[in-house]
């Protein structure tokens, strides 16, 4: 089985590679419909997944200098909290496995279905962005802060939303930021955010480190090509498609 985790990690990877789409929105559904992953465990480990393989990304986008990282520490302050608060209150709460994996599951359709309406109105956010007055610059650190709030929440319980959700987000918010700082800075805010999110479902219990490794092995290579062949297919055509299989995804995890 672990060669099958391996060529879904490669597939994953190649998509991300030449969408940018978060993996999350398309690891955790793979791992919970395909392979019967439980929920919560399938969150934990494309958390710390998710942490190594956008640390390359992060790393590339700041020798580049598309990172701007007064925002990266603007969206750390609400979401490595909320992050830890998150982790905090599902310890607590001591959910049994079939009463978490239903939280989870809840939480990650909505996600799901909230990243497919990034997905489609992600231009018309930017333009719509550009005709508004701009923000004092203290209210848009504040309303950066809560969006990393709402961001790491999201993320801790169903591992997505650090990508498109982020990227729209930032979008809103600093219409004038060009879309490579966009991008650059949204992948740096997620490795520490995933981090964190990640060791604490480690600490939960709800990471699986063998299916880790066999998901890294082919991200890593698939993530690379996927990265080579980005310019060679037309957004208008790829963003539809994607929004529509994170709609039918969404949808399905809703009625299971």
């Amino acid at each position: 089985m672990d060669w099958m985790y391996t060529l879904s990690g490669f597939l994953v990877g190649l998509i991300v590679g030449v969408s940018g789409v978060g993996g999350g929105s398309l690891m955790t559904p793979l791992l919970v419909l395909v392979f019967g992953v439980s929920p919560a465990t399938a969150v934990g480990t494309d958390l710390l997944y998710a942490s190594l393989t956008k640390t390359l990304g992060a790393w590339v986008h700041s020798r580049r200098g598309t990172v701007d990282w007064q925002i990266v520490g603007l969206l750390s302050l609400g979401s490595l909290p909320a992050a830890v608060l998150t982790v905090l209150l599902l310890k607590y709460l001591n959910l049994d496995t079939q009463a978490l994996g239903s939280v989870v599951t809840h939480v990650l359709s909505a996600a799901l279905l909230l990243t497919a309406a990034a997905l489609l109105l992600k231009e018309k956010i930017r333009i719509i962005s550009r005709g508004l007055n701009e923000l004092q610059p203290r209210h848009r650190s504040l309303a950066t802060i809560a969006t990393g709030l709402v961001v790491g929440v999201l993320v801790t319980v169903s591992s997505i939303g650090a990508g498109v959700l982020g990227t729209v987000a930032l979008l809103f918010l600093y219409p004038r930021l060009s879309t490579a700082k966009v991008v650059g800075t949204d992948i740096a805010h997620a490795v520490p955010l995933t981090a964190v999110a990640g060791m604490g479902h480690l600490a939960l219990g709800t990471v699986d480190l063998t299916l880790l490794v066999s998901l890294l092995a082919g991200s890593l290579p698939g993530i690379y090509i996927g990265s080579h062949l980005s310019g060679r297919v037309p957004e208008r055509v790829l963003r539809p498609l994607l929004a529509l299989m994170l709609m039918l995804i969404g949808s399905k995890m809703i009625l299971t």
